[in-house]
Protein backbone atom coordinates (compact mmCIF):
# COMPACT_ATOMS: atom_id res chain seq x y z
CA UNK A 1 0.00 0.00 0.00
CA UNK A 2 1.56 3.28 -1.11
CA UNK A 3 1.74 6.59 0.72
CA UNK A 4 -0.66 7.95 -1.89
CA UNK A 5 -3.14 5.16 -1.08
CA UNK A 6 -2.93 5.94 2.62
CA UNK A 7 -3.47 9.65 1.94
CA UNK A 8 -6.61 8.85 -0.07
CA UNK A 9 -7.92 6.41 2.56
CA UNK A 10 -7.35 9.03 5.26
CA UNK A 11 -9.41 11.46 3.21
CA UNK A 12 -12.17 8.85 2.82
CA UNK A 13 -12.27 8.27 6.57
CA UNK A 14 -12.47 11.95 7.58
CA UNK A 15 -16.27 12.01 7.35
CA UNK A 16 -18.51 9.24 8.80
CA UNK A 17 -19.12 6.39 6.36
CA UNK A 18 -21.25 3.26 6.15
CA UNK A 19 -18.68 0.47 6.18
CA UNK A 20 -18.94 -3.30 5.83
CA UNK A 21 -16.10 -5.56 6.98
CA UNK A 22 -15.92 -9.11 5.64
CA UNK A 23 -13.82 -12.14 6.65
CA UNK A 24 -13.48 -15.31 4.58
CA UNK A 25 -15.86 -18.27 4.72
CA UNK A 26 -15.33 -20.51 7.77
CA UNK A 27 -13.59 -17.65 9.60
CA UNK A 28 -10.75 -18.49 11.97
CA UNK A 29 -9.11 -16.52 14.78
CA UNK A 30 -7.19 -14.20 12.47
CA UNK A 31 -10.26 -13.50 10.33
CA UNK A 32 -12.52 -12.68 13.28
CA UNK A 33 -9.81 -10.91 15.27
CA UNK A 34 -8.91 -8.63 12.37
CA UNK A 35 -12.48 -7.81 11.36
CA UNK A 36 -13.60 -7.12 14.92
CA UNK A 37 -10.43 -5.16 15.70
CA UNK A 38 -11.04 -2.97 12.65
CA UNK A 39 -14.76 -2.73 13.54
CA UNK A 40 -13.95 -1.28 16.97
CA UNK A 41 -11.42 1.12 15.48
CA UNK A 42 -13.85 2.43 12.84
CA UNK A 43 -16.82 2.78 15.19
CA UNK A 44 -14.56 4.63 17.63
CA UNK A 45 -13.94 7.08 14.78
CA UNK A 46 -17.66 7.71 14.27
CA UNK A 47 -18.23 5.39 11.31
CA UNK A 48 -21.19 3.03 11.06
CA UNK A 49 -19.43 -0.30 10.67
CA UNK A 50 -20.77 -3.84 10.45
CA UNK A 51 -18.94 -7.15 10.32
CA UNK A 52 -20.68 -9.62 7.99
CA UNK A 53 -19.29 -13.16 8.11
CA UNK A 54 -20.21 -15.57 5.29
CA UNK A 55 -21.07 -18.28 7.82
CA UNK A 56 -20.73 -19.04 11.50
CA UNK A 57 -17.44 -19.27 13.36
CA UNK A 58 -16.18 -21.53 16.19
CA UNK A 59 -17.42 -21.22 19.74
CA UNK A 60 -13.88 -20.65 21.03
CA UNK A 61 -14.02 -17.21 19.36
CA UNK A 62 -17.40 -16.21 20.74
CA UNK A 63 -15.96 -14.25 23.61
CA UNK A 64 -14.23 -11.66 21.38
CA UNK A 65 -15.41 -8.09 22.10
CA UNK A 66 -18.16 -7.15 19.64
CA UNK A 67 -18.76 -10.66 18.29
CA UNK A 68 -22.42 -10.44 19.30
CA UNK A 69 -22.84 -7.67 16.69
CA UNK A 70 -21.60 -9.86 13.79
CA UNK A 71 -24.16 -10.61 11.08
CA UNK A 72 -24.01 -14.12 9.62
CA UNK A 73 -24.78 -13.98 5.90
CA UNK A 74 -26.14 -17.55 5.79
CA UNK A 75 -28.69 -16.69 8.50
CA UNK A 76 -29.68 -13.16 7.48
CA UNK A 77 -29.07 -12.66 3.76
CA UNK A 78 -31.64 -9.89 3.30
CA UNK A 79 -30.13 -7.63 5.96
CA UNK A 80 -26.56 -8.49 4.91
CA UNK A 81 -27.17 -7.75 1.23
CA UNK A 82 -28.93 -4.49 2.08
CA UNK A 83 -25.90 -3.38 4.12
CA UNK A 84 -23.51 -4.37 1.33
CA UNK A 85 -25.60 -2.52 -1.26
CA UNK A 86 -25.69 0.68 0.80
CA UNK A 87 -22.06 0.59 1.95
CA UNK A 88 -19.64 3.40 1.08
CA UNK A 89 -16.60 1.25 1.84
CA UNK A 90 -16.05 -2.50 2.07
CA UNK A 91 -13.01 -3.95 3.80
CA UNK A 92 -12.19 -7.56 2.94
CA UNK A 93 -9.86 -9.08 5.52
CA UNK A 94 -7.79 -12.27 5.58
CA UNK A 95 -8.63 -13.34 2.02
CA UNK A 96 -7.59 -12.13 -1.41
CA UNK A 97 -10.09 -13.64 -3.86
CA UNK A 98 -13.82 -12.95 -3.68
CA UNK A 99 -14.76 -16.61 -4.09
CA UNK A 100 -13.26 -17.14 -0.60
CA UNK A 101 -16.32 -15.31 0.72
CA UNK A 102 -18.51 -18.21 -0.43
CA UNK A 103 -22.03 -17.20 -1.40
CA UNK A 104 -21.23 -13.58 -0.58
CA UNK A 105 -19.06 -13.42 -3.70
CA UNK A 106 -21.85 -12.15 -5.98
CA UNK A 107 -23.19 -9.31 -3.75
CA UNK A 108 -19.62 -8.22 -2.99
CA UNK A 109 -18.67 -8.26 -6.66
CA UNK A 110 -21.80 -6.30 -7.60
CA UNK A 111 -21.31 -3.67 -4.89
CA UNK A 112 -20.36 -0.15 -6.02
CA UNK A 113 -18.61 0.52 -2.70
CA UNK A 114 -14.90 1.28 -2.64
CA UNK A 115 -13.13 -1.92 -1.64
CA UNK A 116 -10.04 -2.14 0.57
CA UNK A 117 -8.24 -5.47 0.91
CA UNK A 118 -5.96 -6.31 3.84
CA UNK A 119 -4.47 -9.77 3.56
CA UNK A 120 -1.27 -11.83 3.87
CA UNK A 121 -1.96 -14.77 1.55
CA UNK A 122 -0.17 -15.46 -1.72
CA UNK A 123 -1.27 -14.61 -5.27
CA UNK A 124 -4.05 -12.03 -4.68
CA UNK A 125 -6.79 -11.33 -7.19
CA UNK A 126 -7.14 -7.70 -8.27
CA UNK A 127 -10.64 -6.72 -7.12
CA UNK A 128 -10.04 -3.91 -4.62
CA UNK A 129 -9.16 -0.28 -5.30
CA UNK A 130 -6.73 -0.32 -2.37
CA UNK A 131 -4.67 -3.44 -1.64
CA UNK A 132 -2.55 -3.99 1.44
CA UNK A 133 -1.08 -7.39 0.57
CA UNK A 134 2.06 -8.70 2.26
CA UNK A 135 2.87 -12.42 2.50
CA UNK A 136 5.70 -11.75 4.94
CA UNK A 137 3.26 -10.68 7.66
CA UNK A 138 2.42 -13.10 10.45
CA UNK A 139 -1.30 -12.44 10.29
CA UNK A 140 -3.96 -10.09 9.03
CA UNK A 141 -4.30 -8.85 12.60
CA UNK A 142 -0.70 -7.66 12.52
CA UNK A 143 -1.53 -5.96 9.21
CA UNK A 144 -4.54 -4.17 10.73
CA UNK A 145 -2.22 -2.86 13.45
CA UNK A 146 0.20 -1.71 10.73
CA UNK A 147 -2.72 -0.17 8.80
CA UNK A 148 -3.78 1.86 11.86
CA UNK A 149 -0.12 2.82 12.30
CA UNK A 150 0.03 4.02 8.69
CA UNK A 151 -3.00 6.15 9.47
CA UNK A 152 -0.90 7.55 12.35
CA UNK A 153 -3.55 6.58 14.86
CA UNK A 154 -2.19 3.79 17.09
CA UNK A 155 -3.02 5.94 20.11
CA UNK A 156 -6.66 5.11 19.31
CA UNK A 157 -6.07 1.41 19.99
CA UNK A 158 -7.91 0.57 23.21
CA UNK A 159 -8.30 -2.69 25.12
CA UNK A 160 -11.08 -4.00 22.84
CA UNK A 161 -9.11 -3.40 19.65
CA UNK A 162 -5.95 -4.77 21.27
CA UNK A 163 -7.72 -7.90 22.49
CA UNK A 164 -9.12 -8.73 19.06
CA UNK A 165 -5.83 -8.13 17.25
CA UNK A 166 -3.76 -10.05 19.81
CA UNK A 167 -6.12 -13.04 19.57
CA UNK A 168 -5.68 -13.21 15.79
CA UNK A 169 -1.91 -12.90 15.97
CA UNK A 170 -1.79 -15.62 18.64
CA UNK A 171 -3.83 -18.11 16.60
CA UNK A 172 -2.26 -17.46 13.19
CA UNK A 173 1.29 -17.74 14.51
CA UNK A 174 0.63 -20.97 16.42
CA UNK A 175 1.25 -19.12 19.67
CA UNK A 176 4.27 -17.39 18.10
CA UNK A 177 5.85 -20.71 17.02
CA UNK A 178 5.68 -20.27 13.23
CA UNK A 179 8.53 -18.72 11.21
CA UNK A 180 6.27 -15.80 10.28
CA UNK A 181 6.56 -14.57 13.88
CA UNK A 182 9.22 -11.91 13.41
CA UNK A 183 10.76 -9.59 15.95
CA UNK A 184 8.32 -6.95 14.70
CA UNK A 185 5.43 -9.32 15.38
CA UNK A 186 6.56 -9.58 18.99
CA UNK A 187 6.88 -5.80 19.23
CA UNK A 188 3.32 -5.41 17.92
CA UNK A 189 2.09 -8.01 20.41
CA UNK A 190 3.92 -6.23 23.22
CA UNK A 191 2.28 -2.92 22.31
CA UNK A 192 -1.13 -4.59 22.21
CA UNK A 193 -0.50 -5.95 25.72
CA UNK A 194 0.47 -2.46 26.83
CA UNK A 195 -2.78 -1.17 25.34
CA UNK A 196 -4.92 -3.61 27.30
CA UNK A 197 -4.78 -7.09 25.75
CA UNK A 198 -4.70 -9.63 28.60
CA UNK A 199 -2.45 -12.20 26.93
CA UNK A 200 -2.99 -14.89 29.58
CA UNK A 201 -6.78 -14.58 29.52
CA UNK A 202 -6.83 -14.54 25.71
CA UNK A 203 -4.76 -17.74 25.55
CA UNK A 204 -7.01 -19.47 28.09
CA UNK A 205 -10.18 -18.38 26.27
CA UNK A 206 -8.93 -19.84 22.98
CA UNK A 207 -7.02 -22.95 23.99
CA UNK A 208 -8.16 -24.03 27.45
CA UNK A 209 -11.89 -24.41 26.81
CA UNK A 210 -11.98 -27.99 25.48
CA UNK A 211 -15.24 -29.88 25.67
CA UNK A 212 -15.23 -33.56 26.59
CA UNK A 213 -16.51 -34.35 23.08
CA UNK A 214 -13.65 -32.47 21.42
CA UNK A 215 -11.07 -34.42 23.41
CA UNK A 216 -12.83 -37.65 22.46
CA UNK A 217 -12.67 -36.57 18.81
CA UNK A 218 -8.97 -35.80 19.19
CA UNK A 219 -8.51 -39.36 20.44
CA UNK A 220 -10.21 -40.68 17.30
CA UNK A 221 -8.07 -38.42 15.10
CA UNK A 222 -4.85 -39.64 16.73
CA UNK A 223 -5.99 -43.24 16.37
CA UNK A 224 -6.51 -42.57 12.64
CA UNK A 225 -3.10 -40.91 12.27
CA UNK A 226 -0.90 -42.57 9.63
CA UNK A 227 2.68 -41.87 8.57
CA UNK A 228 4.44 -42.47 5.25
CA UNK A 229 8.12 -42.35 6.24
CA UNK A 230 9.54 -42.44 2.71
CA UNK A 231 7.81 -39.12 2.00
CA UNK A 232 8.21 -37.70 5.54
CA UNK A 233 4.43 -37.29 5.55
CA UNK A 234 1.64 -37.87 8.07
CA UNK A 235 -2.11 -37.66 7.62
CA UNK A 236 -5.31 -37.93 9.62
CA UNK A 237 -8.81 -38.83 8.44
CA UNK A 238 -12.13 -38.07 10.11
CA UNK A 239 -15.35 -39.42 8.62
CA UNK A 240 -18.77 -37.84 9.02
CA UNK A 241 -19.78 -40.81 11.17
CA UNK A 242 -16.84 -40.17 13.52
CA UNK A 243 -17.68 -36.46 13.69
CA UNK A 244 -21.32 -37.19 14.47
CA UNK A 245 -20.40 -39.67 17.21
CA UNK A 246 -18.42 -36.91 18.94
CA UNK A 247 -21.19 -34.31 18.53
CA UNK A 248 -18.88 -32.27 16.30
CA UNK A 249 -19.16 -28.50 16.46
CA UNK A 250 -17.46 -25.94 14.22
CA UNK A 251 -13.87 -25.45 15.33
CA UNK A 252 -13.50 -28.77 17.14
CA UNK A 253 -10.79 -29.99 14.74
CA UNK A 254 -8.76 -26.78 14.96
CA UNK A 255 -5.08 -27.63 15.36
CA UNK A 256 -5.46 -31.41 14.90
CA UNK A 257 -3.30 -31.37 11.76
CA UNK A 258 -0.34 -30.08 13.78
CA UNK A 259 -0.09 -33.37 15.69
CA UNK A 260 1.08 -35.05 12.50
CA UNK A 261 3.71 -32.38 12.00
CA UNK A 262 5.00 -32.87 15.55
CA UNK A 263 6.28 -36.39 14.75
CA UNK A 264 10.04 -36.73 14.42
CA UNK A 265 11.26 -36.58 10.79
CA UNK A 266 7.81 -35.57 9.48
CA UNK A 267 7.76 -32.29 7.53
CA UNK A 268 4.38 -32.57 5.75
CA UNK A 269 1.03 -33.18 7.46
CA UNK A 270 -2.57 -33.30 6.26
CA UNK A 271 -6.01 -33.85 7.71
CA UNK A 272 -8.99 -34.95 5.64
CA UNK A 273 -12.41 -34.19 7.12
CA UNK A 274 -15.63 -35.45 5.54
CA UNK A 275 -18.49 -32.95 5.20
CA UNK A 276 -21.41 -34.81 3.68
CA UNK A 277 -23.76 -31.82 3.80
CA UNK A 278 -21.43 -29.85 1.53
CA UNK A 279 -20.48 -32.93 -0.45
CA UNK A 280 -16.76 -32.35 -0.03
CA UNK A 281 -13.70 -33.43 1.89
CA UNK A 282 -12.10 -30.46 3.62
CA UNK A 283 -8.32 -30.58 3.70
CA UNK A 284 -5.83 -28.77 5.93
CA UNK A 285 -2.13 -28.95 5.11
CA UNK A 286 0.93 -27.99 7.15
CA UNK A 287 4.65 -28.19 6.45
CA UNK A 288 8.04 -27.27 7.81
CA UNK A 289 10.92 -25.70 5.93
CA UNK A 290 10.69 -24.87 2.24
CA UNK A 291 8.03 -27.38 1.19
CA UNK A 292 5.14 -25.21 -0.04
CA UNK A 293 1.74 -26.58 0.88
CA UNK A 294 0.30 -23.51 -0.83
CA UNK A 295 1.60 -24.74 -4.18
CA UNK A 296 0.73 -28.35 -3.38
CA UNK A 297 -2.87 -27.42 -2.61
CA UNK A 298 -3.26 -25.07 -5.57
CA UNK A 299 -1.99 -27.72 -7.97
CA UNK A 300 -3.92 -30.67 -6.56
CA UNK A 301 -6.81 -29.70 -4.29
CA UNK A 302 -8.32 -26.38 -5.46
CA UNK A 303 -6.93 -24.49 -2.50
CA UNK A 304 -4.07 -22.35 -1.33
CA UNK A 305 -2.78 -20.30 1.56
CA UNK A 306 0.74 -19.87 2.86
CA UNK A 307 3.99 -21.71 2.26
CA UNK A 308 3.63 -23.69 5.50
CA UNK A 309 -0.13 -23.61 6.05
CA UNK A 310 -2.85 -24.07 3.45
CA UNK A 311 -6.26 -25.57 2.84
CA UNK A 312 -8.07 -27.32 0.02
CA UNK A 313 -11.01 -29.51 -0.83
CA UNK A 314 -11.94 -32.63 -2.77
CA UNK A 315 -15.19 -33.73 -4.41
CA UNK A 316 -14.13 -37.39 -4.18
CA UNK A 317 -15.03 -39.74 -1.34
CA UNK A 318 -12.88 -39.74 1.78
CA UNK A 319 -11.10 -42.95 0.77
CA UNK A 320 -10.60 -41.80 -2.82
CA UNK A 321 -9.26 -38.44 -1.65
CA UNK A 322 -6.68 -40.14 0.54
CA UNK A 323 -5.73 -42.47 -2.32
CA UNK A 324 -5.31 -39.47 -4.61
CA UNK A 325 -3.16 -37.73 -1.98
CA UNK A 326 -0.90 -40.76 -1.58
CA UNK A 327 -0.62 -41.22 -5.36
CA UNK A 328 0.59 -37.62 -5.74
CA UNK A 329 3.39 -37.85 -3.17
CA UNK A 330 5.97 -39.56 -5.44
CA UNK A 331 6.09 -36.38 -7.54
CA UNK A 332 7.37 -34.51 -4.48
CA UNK A 333 9.73 -37.18 -3.10
CA UNK A 334 12.92 -35.28 -3.88
CA UNK A 335 11.59 -32.04 -2.39
CA UNK A 336 10.27 -33.76 0.72
CA UNK A 337 13.56 -35.54 1.30
CA UNK A 338 15.89 -32.69 0.43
Amino acid sequence: MTEHDIKEIKALLIAPKHIVIVPHKNPDGDAMGSTLGLYHYLTKNNHTATVIAPNDYPDFLKWLPGQDKVIIYESDRTKAESLIESADLIFTLDFNALHRAGEMETPLDNSKAIKIMIDHHQQPDIYAKYMFSDVSMSSTCEMVYRFIDMLEDTDAIDSQIATCLYAGILTDTGSFRFPSSTSTTHLVAADLIDKGADHSEIYNSIYDTNSYERLQLLGVALKNLKIIPEYRTAYITLSQEELNAANFRKGDTEGFVNYGLSIKNIIFAAIFIEHKQEGIIKISLRSEGDFSVNEFSRQNFSGGGHTNAAGGKSDLSLNDTVEKFISILPRYKNTLNS
